[in-house]
């Protein structure tokens, strides 16, 4: 799998941040996020949607992230529909 890194929460102390890659052979974005708290995933679980399951599959979580993310998502998105993978 060759990730394309995307970017990284411009507040990093070099520590481990919410960072984004592209995923171009999956078509996938890939995150590293902040756990959530049990009640976070309790509330997302329990949160109705059309045709959503009310709990999360044991495969997947809920991540975290900031905000001022938000210009590194588009850009994420950005690189998705440049490479054809939408």
């Amino acid at each position: 799998m060759a990730l394309e890194f995307i970017g990284i929460d411009p507040e990093t102390q070099q520590q481990g941040s919410p960072t984004v890659w592209l995923d171009a052979e999956k078509k996938e974005l890939v995150f590293q996020g902040w756990k959530s708290s049990s009640d976070l995933k309790e509330e997302c679980a329990h949160n109705t949607a059309p045709g959503h399951a009310t709990e999360i599959p044991e495969n997947e979580d809920v991540v975290r992230f900031p905000t001022r993310m938000v210009p590194i998502l588009r850009e994420a998105c950005d690189a998705a529909e440049r490479a054809g993978l939408l």
